[in-house]
């Protein structure tokens, strides 16, 4: 059983601008504290033996300039990488580029993880879905980064997309939509946008409604 309340208010979400060479662009910033230490949080998101147990297996060089691949969903370039603390890359799919970076600060109960997702601002499935499009996505990803840090035990694809398709996963993915929903208007998106656009979202992750290819890979890393 997850604790769905629990598992939403323990991440900080926040949406907000960026000029880039090419224009303006979106920025997702998602953030969690963790029990372990830097170190471990750092394998866990750079080790290719320990991703597959909490995200999905990854191909590919893991390394500067290295290009990966994650099993049907994004792949990318790893443009800068500063261990065991930050990396950045691009975030290739569905025939847009967009990026990430990895942020990782010790705490003195552990570890703080932040992420951004940087997207253009003409990008398709941000104006169709806005922040949720791969808020909701990264959201399931630090639950399954949580449960792996916490148990050690790998993710179990069945069970996950078991999960997924139950009460609970729908009412997680809803709230978690609901909570990007007011991070998109904190930021300053009109209201009736954001409303449209969270709506949107949540029916493409529950099944309700437009597919909008929510079912990248595992259906966790988002519709973007």
């Amino acid at each position: 059983m997850t604790d769905v309340t629990h598992e939403i208010n323990a991440v900080h979400r926040q949406v907000g601008k960026r000029n880039l060479k090419a224009g303006e662009a979106r920025v997702v910033t998602i953030s969690r504290s963790y029990d372990s230490p830097l170190e471990d949080v750092w394998d866990a998101c750079t080790n290719p033996e320990r991703i597959p147990r909490w995200f999905l297996p990854v191909s590919g060089e893991l390394r500067l300039g290295g290009r990966y691949q994650l099993e049907g969903n994004a792949g990318g370039v790893i443009e800068r990488c500063d261990p065991p603390r930050s990396f950045a890359a691009t975030w290739e799919f569905g025939g847009e580029v967009s990026w990430i970076e990895l942020r990782l600060t010790s705490e003195e109960s552990g570890t703080r993880f932040e992420l951004e997702h940087i997207s253009h601002v003409d990008d398709t499935k941000w104006a169709q879905f806005g922040p949720g499009a791969v808020g909701v996505g990264w959201d399931m990803t630090l639950r399954g980064l949580s449960l792996h840090l916490t148990t050690g035990a790998p993710l179990d694809a069945q069970e996950f997309m078991a999960w997924a398709g139950s009460e609970e996963g729908r009412r997680f993915m809803t709230t978690s939509s609901e909570a990007w929903y007011a991070a998109n208007v904190a930021g300053g998106e009109d209201e009736t946008a954001a409303r449209e656009a969270a709506d949107r979202t949540t029916a493409a992750y529950t099944g309700t409604g437009e597919s909008a290819d929510a079912g990248e890979g595992d259906g966790d890393q988002g519709v973007m």
